[in-house]
């Protein structure tokens, strides 16, 4: 049985913030903690996330939404949920005792020119990068040869 403390990042639109999420977790603390991502109106990963996220040296490109209905029966320690307050509902998991919310808009949803659109998703990976970091580090998680 798995000892490892395990987070669920949940997005509206899975495709890019909770995969940022899920990524720099797993660079920081892949050997501390296990990490899932399910699927709320998305199936496959945003290109453009894919991209920034190897600017930052880590590769997205083989993630994929996991189906929210299988991680009902699973217990989480921690539960995050990453929406814009702005213009999303939070999405809603019932019974965790420690769920965050973090207010980050949806890169996805920018209009504009591509380099518009990665200003963008470059902001949103940057801000989700920061609240990875200060998570770990406050819950003792962090892997001291990262980050």
């Amino acid at each position: 049985m798995e000892k490892r403390p395990k987070i669920l990042f949940l997005s509206t639109n899975d495709s890019t913030r909770s995969q940022m999420a899920e990524g720099f977790t797993k660079a920081y603390a892949s050997d501390q903690m296990l990490t899932t991502s399910p699927g709320i109106g998305s199936d496959a990963v945003n290109p453009i996330g894919v991209e920034v996220m190897k600017e930052s040296g880590i590769d997205t490109s083989t993630h994929r939404p996991k189906n929210l209905k299988q991680t009902f029966d699973d217990h989480f320690g921690w539960v995050v949920v990453l929406y814009d307050a702005a213009k999303e509902r939070a999405p809603v998991f019932p019974f965790t005792r420690n769920l965050l919310r973090w207010s980050i808009p949806d890169p996805v949803t920018v209009e504009g020119s591509g380099e518009v659109k990665r200003a963008m998703f470059r902001g949103v990976r940057d801000d989700v990068k920061a609240r990875v970091e200060a998570f770990l580090k406050e819950n003792a998680l962090i892997n001291p040869r990262a980050a």
